[in-house]
């Protein structure tokens, strides 16, 4: 019996940078793309002669890349040994498979005979993201169709990605890089994790908020070991935000102590890995999460304006090597910061809590507002609650204003184009466009997207004056939600995004 999950993309609304560092707090958005993995069985049954081996095979399948790669699993070890002849490797999915399946061995202590069986059946694991984690502008360009969400549209579900010309001295190609900064590995990580998790039985996906095997909420332990996981993959411990949005779906965050992490750095090897996880489930992970969702009636957007990606690593070291060169300063510009986050977040949620006490007086403001630059929207502060309602939505844009002029003197400080001049004009010309309330770069900025938040049906125009501007808008929207049992295989079920079976937060 296949087991199929899935975790969201991201958009970190709001916490660029200041997100490393505790006490500071993000505002972070799930999407509608996610990630898919498929767990089942590579044999139906187990030969007697089998229950003596001492390796099992893993098999993992991203379509999407044409690629299969064979692995022989250690049952005494469980560690992943790879028996393809590509070099390639995706250090995520495999730290996802080896960490999920120790979990599993720690959570069935006294009876490991289902587990082994189910082991020695071998794993068949495929991969799928939604397309939306992909750029596929080249694509449509070359086609000669239009920048438009439309033309994306066109696309088949889970689209093949372009991989690059083979260098002249015959290296292997690799896939595209251009992605559109969802957080691919982290909910690809998170989507492994949770698929084997269920798979073999240490958590239930369906009802996965109660306390499970290991004394917290099965989700508290996939987000455990997906963030181990994404973390020991990637060489480096960062904020966690990408994965704790995977897991849980759209939240206020605050992140955990980083030791919490370190044993793991430091002991993967040398000790086992059941070991090593055991510690982990049972460290203190102090991370903060705080419900939080856009406001009725607000809609998240995604432009890619194809001016080139930009690298979030080294955008990071180079605000950090400020930090430490002028610390005074910096921290004057973190309090700035962190200040106008707090505002707008202030503002949006005092927006949700007006939308719930006067829905009939919210509906009509924000209808109004939707056809409207935002310079008039004061036209109709005609009653109390009316003029409650757009006093909050102008102070919010004014908090947004703040964070963009804030972001862009650290970027200068620092050398590093957080808010470059061509997405600073973007974004003014789509704050003044009718029905936008805010506009932004996401997470650490660059070129690699912009995002805005419009006001009830004002998107379509958005997405036509972006596409008169070279930018395409991508389908991604707003989906609280965070990892899901799906009801089957989205290339066979019709599902390409979204939450489709069973909702968890």
């Amino acid at each position: 019996m296949a087991v199929v999950a899935s975790a969201p993309g991201k958009v970190l609304m709001t916490g660029g940078y200041l997100v490393l560092d505790k006490p500071n707090a993000g505002l972070v958005l799930s999407t509608n793309a996610r990630f898919y993995a498929i767990v089942k069985p590579i044999n139906e049954d187990v030969k007697p002669e089998s229950w003596a081996w001492k390796w099992t095979d893993v098999k993992l399948t991203s379509p999407q890349l044409s690629r299969e790669s064979m692995f022989k699993l250690s049952l005494k070890h469980l560690t992943l040994q790879s028996v393809s002849a590509s070099d390639s490797r995706n250090p995520f999915v495999e730290h996802a498979i080896q960490y999920a399946i120790a979990a599993a061995h720690l959570a069935t202590d006294k009876d490991k005979e289902a587990l082994h069986k189910l082991l020695l059946q071998g794993l068949d694991i495929t991969i799928l993201g939604s397309n939306d984690f992909y750029s596929y502008r080249n694509q449509i360009e070359s086609l000669g169709l239009p920048l438009t969400p439309e033309s994306l549209g066109t696309l088949a579900p889970f689209a093949s990605i372009t991989f690059n010309a083979a260098e002249s001295n015959g290296a292997n190609s690799k896939p595209e890089v251009a992605k559109t900064g969802l957080g691919s590995s982290a909910a690809m990580t998170t989507a492994v994790v949770a698929a084997l998790l269920h798979y073999l039985g240490v958590v239930d996906l369906s009802d996965p908020c109660k306390e499970g095997k290991f004394g917290c909420s099965d989700l508290d332990v996939i987000h455990m070991i997906a963030q181990t996981s994404h973390c020991l993959a990637q060489g480096k411990v960062g904020s966690g935000f990408d994965v704790s949005c995977a897991v849980y779906g759209s939240q206020r965050y605050v992140r955990f102590s980083p030791e919490v992490l370190s044993f793991a750095q430091v002991a993967v090897t040398g000790l086992p890995i059941n070991e090593v996880i055991g510690t982990i489930l049972k460290g203190k992970w102090d991370h903060e999460r705080t419900e939080f969702s856009l406001p009725p009636l607000m809609n998240l957007f995604l432009g890619e304006p194809g001016s080139g990606g930009s690298s979030t690593p080294s955008m990071v070291g180079a605000v950090k090597k400020w930090q430490m060169s002028d610390p005074e300063k910096a921290r004057e510009n973190w309090q700035k910061l962190s200040d106008a986050n707090l505002e707008l977040e202030t503002k949006l949620n005092v927006l949700s809590k007006l939308a719930k006490d006067h829905w009939d007086v919210y509906l009509g403001v924000i209808k109004s507002c939707s056809v409207l630059t935002s310079e008039k929207w004061v036209l109709h502060a005609t009653e109390p609650i009316n003029e409650a309602i757009i006093k909050e939505l102008l102070e919010a844009r004014e908090a947004m204003l703040r964070i963009r002029i804030l972001m862009r003197q650290i970027g200068e400080a620092a050398s590093v184009p957080i808010e470059p001049e061509s997405q600073t004009q973007l974004l003014d010309s789509t704050m003044n466009a009718e029905g936008v309330l805010l506009a932004g770069v996401p997470g650490a900025g660059g070129f690699d997207a912009i995002f805005a938040i419009t006001l009830g049906d004002s998107g379509s125009k958005l997405t036509q004056a972006w596409s008169s501007h070279n930018v395409l808008a991508l389908l991604v929207r707003e989906d609280p939600h965070g990892v899901c049992l799906e009801s089957g295989d989205p290339r066979t079920t019709g599902i390409t995004s979204g939450v489709s079976s069973i909702l968890l937060v």
